[in-house]
């Protein structure tokens, strides 16, 4: 049941669609009180109409619905708004810890005299269990069985607790391992572009769909004209128990496409040059908006392809108006025809339907391509951004090998793998992954990199014996096209089978490189490569073995996996040659435009999506057979090294402890510029001699069953041990270091930052984090705030933030301060050896200006001014009450 507000603007208004009668908050309406908004970009266009809705002169105003009225004459605007979302979505990774504190929410609410029923989600939230798949097995028929198998094996615990939520909670579902990504999921079933649902009074109320999601790629539905992005799982949880979103009205960057593409070039050729360009442009915390004649000659998978990637280009989101575009890929993915109609009548009549008659909105800056002068390119070797025409990645590399992984002496230094009949070397390709995610939503790339495969399968050509090759589809659908189209027969052919629905090598899931390979690269510190068809490619995140990752379209990465290293330029170089000697290049192997069009017009058809999702919910034989334990409050195992209740309301009480100023804190880190949140968050696998391997080694847990970190997000023993540990951070308080070490400043010693941390608090020292430009890019990842928390760091001093990962500072109770413009650590002669105290910290206000002081080894002392990047009363709420969920609790319990 949809809550609505009191309508004091007079708003709403009715549309009958196939005789049936919806109502809605009218936007035309709407503009006889606040003024002509009939030219606001559409993702602002769906803001007002969630303020229009839920106005109810408290937590929305009507000043607040005129303050987008007057976004259209600025463009721009300071105010603050309450923003409510339909629905949440979840991956298993960032959903178990959800799910976790829901659970502990349950038994603190009980501690507190209250109903721990209250607990449950108030807008409907589904879950999908897609990253614990790993690429164990591969390049066999049987590698698909063999990894749900380990998968089920590896996270029978988490699995276990999921089917308890899935019970337990009300208006909360969960799709099973195995069956896709959860943006795929969205895509194709979840969103409805338009959602309805009955309000109080029993009207049935239609209005946008939106969301927000535990995974930043959640933008991939805009791509559907659905409003959505990331947000960390602490947002997401305030969002399901009724707290609205706290943001400032964004920027609206408009990104003008005209044009088509050329002959070859590929929708992901097309999103690494948009991520390039935005980059470049700069769009952290906007909203991009793409319009102009050219979208009309992109596909919706391709819109997708391209909305997917926000986050790696930095924008909150990046949104396709709704047209008949919109339309068409709803009746391919066999969406209901009425809900289909409504979604046309609804749009038309709010104002939010693009044609080619529509009159460009009006943005606060904008950008533009023409998609005829976008060329084949890759990635890499380590930011999305940094894109390379695909005739130079071989002298790239080269420059990169020389340069900055420092192999000028022997560049082309090759070592014998033990038992096999090749060698290896710098710039081999290990692996070769088509991974779900930004492409496989997209059949086009999906098709072209089958019939790659094909036509290289037909020339006798193979992928090296080196290269680990994955195929990981973001949908059971796409077996069923592949299948149609006999192009699974090819794909297997060269090694690319079937290894499980899910996210795979993007998330660090790329599974064990062959031993003899991997001892070879390790042995010998060979800078071997990486080809994926995903969007994350930062160091360390696809493979400890692998330095140098490169995202590629997915027939590029079938064509790398033939070629067997990025040292030579394939669009030049033969890639192989055909048994009676020819030689065969790309060009010989590179489908053409029309055969890929024909392909995917005669295989994708409604009634697979029909089928496919019919029983989305139901899962397999493996699922079916998972026993639940629990009532209304779960029963925590002690002996689980997978769940765990966590500390975050131990001896809580109606009133929260008062908030102090920070007084003689130390630093735990002092860190450069673009510190992700893979570094700080426990990601990818646990090593043994790590303080996580060491917890589980004392509770008998063998190496082989450590599983990796984000498996065991829902325990935080092990979590707050991996904070600050990834094997490629660099510490400048431990110099000539790399990993998760820093120097505990009383001793000197240098020790894991965990242990430092704990010895901190034995002798009460608060600690700080002092970083560079971009702190916390990447995903949205809440253990990069839990975990920050948990060690006892209680601000962070960063030249700029990352939107999410400020937001989940935040909501966990963590100072987030930002230097003076122009101001950082070094030009500040900060060594991190000094002690900090922060005033102001007892009554603050959003984006105040506070002092911070220190006193240096040597007893000398100084001072500086920072900002508080608390940006929004709601957040101070939160602060001073421990946090969000503290906050939430409290007010249900009350």
């Amino acid at each position: 049941m949809t809550a609505i507000g009191q309508d004091t603007l007079g708003t709403r208004a009715t549309i009958e669609v196939e005789g049936k009668r919806y109502d809605y908050y009218s936007i035309p309406a709407a503009q006889a009180k606040i003024g002509d908004v009939s030219r606001l970009p559409f993702s602002m266009k769906v803001l007002l109409e969630n303020l229009l809705r839920f106005e109810d002169g408290t937590t929305v105003t009507v000043e607040d619905v005129k303050a987008i009225a007057d976004w259209a004459k600025e463009r721009r605007s300071d105010r603050e708004i309450q923003y409510r979302p339909a629905r949440v979505l979840m991956q298993d990774f960032t959903g178990v810890p959800a799910v976790v504190d829901l659970a502990a929410m349950r038994d603190a609410m009980a501690q507190l005299g209250g109903d721990p029923q209250k607990i449950n989600p108030l807008v409907p939230v589904d879950l999908v269990i897609d990253h614990s798949v790993m690429v164990d097995e591969f390049g066999t028929p049987q590698a698909f069985e063999h990894n749900v198998e380990l998968e089920y094996a590896r996270n029978m615990e988490r699995y276990e607790f999921l089917r308890w939520g899935s019970t337990a909670l009300r208006n909360f579902r969960v799709v099973p391992p195995g069956t896709g990504i959860c943006h795929q999921v969205n895509l194709e079933y979840l969103a409805q572009t338009v959602w309805v649902s009955q309000a109080a009074d029993g009207a049935e109320i239609a209005y946008p769909d939106t969301l927000v999601g535990t995974d930043s790629h959640t933008t991939m539905v805009n791509g559907l004209g659905v409003l959505g992005w990331g947000v960390g799982g602490i947002e997401a949880e305030a969002a399901m128990l009724g707290q609205p979103v706290s943001m400032l009205i964004p920027e609206v960057v408009g990104f003008r496409l005209t044009g088509m593409l050329a002959e070859g070039v590929t929708a992901t050729d097309l999103v690494l040059t948009v991520t390039q360009m935005l980059r470049k442009k700069g769009v952290v915390g906007r909203f991009v908006e793409f319009y102009g004649p050219g979208l009309d000659a992109l596909t919706l998978a391709d819109r997708a392809t391209i909305a997917n990637m926000a986050p790696e280009y930095g924008a909150t989101c990046g949104f396709f108006p709704v047209d008949s575009k919109t339309l068409d890929y709803m009746r391919l993915t066999g969406r209901d025809d009425h809900r289909i109609a409504v979604v046309e009548a609804y749009c038309k009549a709010q104002g939010m339907w693009r044609d080619a008659s529509t009159p460009d909105p009006v943005f606060t800056d904008t950008l533009e391509l023409d998609l005829g002068s976008v060329q084949p390119s890759l990635a890499g070797p380590r930011r999305p951004q940094d894109r390379v025409l695909l005739g130079q990645v071989d002298e790239a590399f080269e420059a990169e090998l020389l340069g900055s992984y420092g192999k000028a002496e022997n560049p082309d230094f090759r070592v014998p793998v033990q038992g096999a009949a090749h060698d290896i070397g710098h710039g081999d390709v290990v692996i070769a992954a088509i991974t779900s995610c930004t492409n496989t939503s997209n059949p086009n790339v999906l098709v072209a990199a089958g019939l790659v495969a094909r036509k290289a399968r037909a020339l006798g050509l193979d992928r090296k014996p080196w290269v680990k090759t994955s195929f990981a589809p973001g949908s059971q659908v796409v077996t069923d096209y592949f299948n149609k189209s006999g192009l699974t027969e090819d794909m297997d052919a060269l090694g690319f089978n079937l290894v499980g629905y899910g996210c795979t090598t993007c998330i660090g899931n790329s599974g064990p490189l062959p031993e003899p390979i991997s001892q070879a690269v390790n042995k010998n510190d060979i800078v071997a490569a990486s080809v994926l068809s995903g969007n994350r490619n930062f160091e360390g995140r696809v493979s400890p073995d692998v330095k140098a990752n490169y995202l590629a379209s997915p027939p590029l990465v079938v064509a790398y996996a033939i070629a067997g290293t990025i040292r030579s330029d394939i669009t030049e170089t033969p890639l192989g040659k055909t048994p009676d000697g020819r030689d065969v290049y790309l060009k010989d192997i590179w489908p053409t435009n029309q055969e890929v069009a024909e392909m995917v017009q005669g295989a994708v058809t409604p009634a697979m999506f029909r089928e496919r999702y019919a029983n989305v919910f139901q899962g397999d034989s493996h699922w079916q057979a998972i026993r639940v334990t629990g009532g209304d409050t779960y029963k925590w195992n002690a002996g689980s090294t997978y769940v765990q209740n966590p500390p975050y309301f131990e001896g809580m009480t109606m009133t929260p402890a008062a908030v102090t100023d920070i007084v003689g804190a130390k630093a735990l880190a002092l860190l450069g510029d673009s510190i992700t949140t893979d570094h700080i968050s426990p990601a990818g696998s646990i090593k043994l001699d790590s303080p996580a391997g060491q917890y589980l080694t004392d509770r008998q847990v063998p190496k082989a069953e450590f599983n990796s970190y984000g498996a065991r997000r829902g325990n935080h023993e092990v979590m707050m041990r991996g904070t600050f540990a990834n094997i490629r951070i660099r510490n400048r308080l431990a110099p000539g270091t790399e990993g998760g070490v820093t120097t505990y400043l009383p001793t000197g010693e240098v020790m894991p930052i965990y242990d430092a941390a704990m010895k901190y608090k034995e002798t009460g020292t608060p600690l700080v984090i002092l970083a560079g430009k971009e702190y916390g890019t990447g995903s949205s990842r809440d253990w990069a705030a839990k975990g920050t928390n948990l060690l006892g760091v209680r601000a962070v001093i960063a030249e700029s933030f990352e939107r999410i990962h400020r937001s989940n500072l935040v909501g966990m109770g963590v100072l987030a301060l930002q230097f003076p413009e122009g101001q950082s650590a070094e030009s500040l002669g900060l060594k991190g050896d000094e002690a900090f105290t922060i005033e102001g910290v007892a009554n603050l206000k959003p984006r105040q200006t506070l002092t911070v002081k220190y006193t240096r080894a040597d007893g000398s002392s100084g001072q500086f001014d920072a900002l508080c990047r608390i940006d929004t009363e709601n957040e101070i709420d939160y602060f001073y009450a421990g946090g969000i969920l503290p906050y939430v609790l409290r007010k249900l319990a009350a």
